[in-house]
């Protein structure tokens, strides 16, 4: 009945392609998929190269860029024992380097709030160099847990407050 009253199973105006080939994902870059396997392997040099490989290309590239922030937090606190860090960044609150360490915990722990108000903390009473480093440091956390996520937005206006 359908038919024959021109009702084909078509949209009008589709130009669904007839090659199946064509309906099929774009293949997935072969880099992007090196670094992945490099990660699940815990081969932190060859996960770094391939991500920056990608950004050479496509400099812009957000997965690359998380990517490569993601790589770093691994390798900083590869091994380490989560509560030993963050007991020695609490016991030694003007210990930079402790502070980073706590960070990236709490970010891999998925406590994202956490590890930003503890940098922005430490951001607050430094200056120059370490302050720069821990700016970056930041910045870095915030490719890791992603633009959109609504600790980042928070964080931002807080690291601007602790700036300026």
């Amino acid at each position: 009945v359908a038919e024959a009253n021109g009702v084909t199973g078509t949209l009008a105006g589709d130009s669904s392609p007839e090659d199946p080939q064509e309906l099929a994902e774009p293949p997935a870059d072969p880099r992007m998929e090196a670094a992945y396997d490099a990660i699940e392997a815990g081969d932190w040099t060859a996960a770094r190269a391939a991500y920056r490989s990608i950004l050479d290309s496509s400099p812009g590239d957000p997965v690359a860029r998380a990517g490569l922030a993601l790589v770093g937090l691994f390798e900083r606190v590869d091994g380490a024992d989560h509560g030993q860090l963050l007991a020695a960044a609490d016991a030694n609150p003007d210990d930079l380097t402790a502070q980073e360490r706590a960070a990236d915990v709490l970010v891999l722990d998925g406590r994202p709030v956490e590890a930003f108000a503890r940098l922005v903390g430490a951001i607050r009473f430094t200056a120059g160099t370490d302050r720069d480093r821990l700016r970056t440091h930041l910045l870095d956390l915030f490719e890791v847990v992603g633009p959109d996520d609504p600790a980042v937005a928070r964080a931002r206006i807080d690291l601007a407050n602790a700036l300026y």
